[in-house]
């Protein structure tokens, strides 16, 4: 009999979605289908489908913090992302959490997606959330990324071109010290879906043709979880970004129908080789995907 092996741990810190497109249910199967125990730490309820969010109601302070402490405790997450955290008090216990570890084990590499505007421009933040994710979370984080709406929010300025995005990751770059993910897929009169990533020394244009005849929601959580499980396999960050476009990209062309709108497909393990260079199998090992290699 073989014996069982080891799966690295991601953690998702965000909110639920009641129709199963978007946070914590996208986070999940975005972590299953690459080979990683995914757990998660609920930072909000939301009542929502593909069409339109009903409600929101956040998860107290208290609760959220024993959720992350209750993981931190026993499965020793190797990267972390959050989502909606909706809140200003939950955006502060995620950050006094990661600031003020009580051993190495709480420093997981973390990955920021702000979500604090929806991509139809629906506000998701309390309004003093705001001041909370810029001066608490994100100089913590390892990667931070906004959609085109929350980037010209952190960056304070316009994005109407690809020359926009770059400067945008620069200036993002430069007030918070995080590496930055702008993603440009909603940039108008643009034929291919373009993202700027900036960490301080490399910069990644990262471009996949639109997939025409589909539209979803979830593609930002599903984005960024990629990225972090590819970052809990083992991969440098500008690797883990790369395999994380060229998932989302897949993900969107598989996509398939509910009802009368569509949701993301997700790839099978067996197939992820062809991103990764490595799976969850071979996590453990000691030599680099082709991508990290050559860096």
């Amino acid at each position: 009999m073989k014996l069982c092996r080891e799966l690295p741990v991601a953690l998702t810190i965000a909110g639920s979605d009641s129709g199963g497109g978007a946070g914590i249910q996208a986070d999940l199967k975005t972590f299953a289908a690459f080979g990683v125990h995914g757990a998660s730490a609920i930072a909000c309820l939301t009542a929502q489908n593909p069409r339109r969010v009903l409600a929101v109601g956040s998860c107290s302070p208290k609760m959220l913090r024993q959720q992350i402490e209750a993981v931190f405790e026993e499965l020793k997450p190797a990267a972390v992302k959050t989502g909606m955290l909706f809140s200003a008090k939950n955006i502060s216990v995620v950050a006094n959490f990661f600031r003020n570890p009580k051993s190495e084990i709480r420093n997981p590499k973390l990955v920021v997606d702000p979500v604090m505007v929806s991509t139809s421009g629906v506000r998701l933040f309390q309004p003093a959330a705001e001041k909370f994710l810029k001066e608490k979370l994100l100089p913590l984080a390892a990667l931070v990324t906004p959609n085109l709406d929350e980037a010209e929010i952190l960056a304070e300025q316009k994005i109407s071109s690809p020359e926009d995005l770059r400067s945008a990751a620069r200036k993002i770059h430069s007030r918070f010290g995080c590496a930055v993910l702008v993603k440009g897929g909603h940039l108008k009169n643009s034929t291919d879906a373009a993202d700027i990533f900036f960490d301080g020394e490399t910069e990644l244009l990262l471009s996949a043709p639109f997939v025409k005849g589909i539209s979803t929601h979830g593609t930002g959580c599903t984005y960024s979880a990629a990225i972090c499980a590819a970052l809990a396999l083992g991969h440098d960050l500008p690797c883990a970004v790369e395999i994380g476009k060229n998932f989302i990209t897949a993900a969107i062309a598989r996509s398939y129908r509910i009802g009368k709108h569509f949701a993301l497909g997700n790839f099978p393990l067996k197939d992820l080789a062809s991103l990764t260079g490595k799976t969850a199998r071979d996590s453990s090992r000691s030599d680099k995907c082709n991508c990290c290699r050559s860096r």
